[in-house]
């Protein structure tokens, strides 16, 4: 069982994945976060979406793709913690703009450089989207 749980949100666009950078950490990460209380996955997203995104982001099309475990991204190498997201894929709408606590949010191709992606996206989800076909590597 994973420490940490999280609903994670995939947009591709032009054969490239958005990805976010959080205030206080190096990795790249996918836009999302943790359920409260009684929400859906996609009120989940919705929300976070708008939090991280602006209010006038929103997403649309969501999917279900699939559930990903490995190594939580930190830059404390003491913390040794294992994530599980639980990945969607949706369409971004709107105007998106970095807030909250999201400095910058970048779209990456499968050809990209990875050294920067958060383990469990360079170890598992980026592998499973390229063998998936919806990214690829050149």
């Amino acid at each position: 069982m994973a420490d940490i749980n999280k609903i994670g949100l995939l947009v591709i666009e032009d054969g490239r994945m958005m990805l976010v950078r959080k205030q206080g950490l190096e990795a790249l990460i996918l836009p999302g976060g943790k359920i409260e209380g009684s929400e859906t996955a996609e009120d989940c997203l919705r929300r976070e979406i708008h939090e991280e995104l602006g209010e006038n982001a929103d997403v649309d099309a969501i999917a279900f793709v699939d559930d990903y475990e490995d190594v939580a991204a930190s830059d404390d190498p003491s913390v040794h913690k294992t994530l599980k997201i639980s990945l969607y894929q949706g369409k971004l709408i709107g105007d998106p703009q970095a807030s909250s606590e999201i400095v910058e949010f970048v779209w990456l191709d499968a050809k990209g450089e990875i050294s920067a992606l958060s383990p469990i996206i360079r170890n598992k989800i980026l592998p499973d989207l390229i063998e998936r076909g919806l990214l690829v590597r050149h």
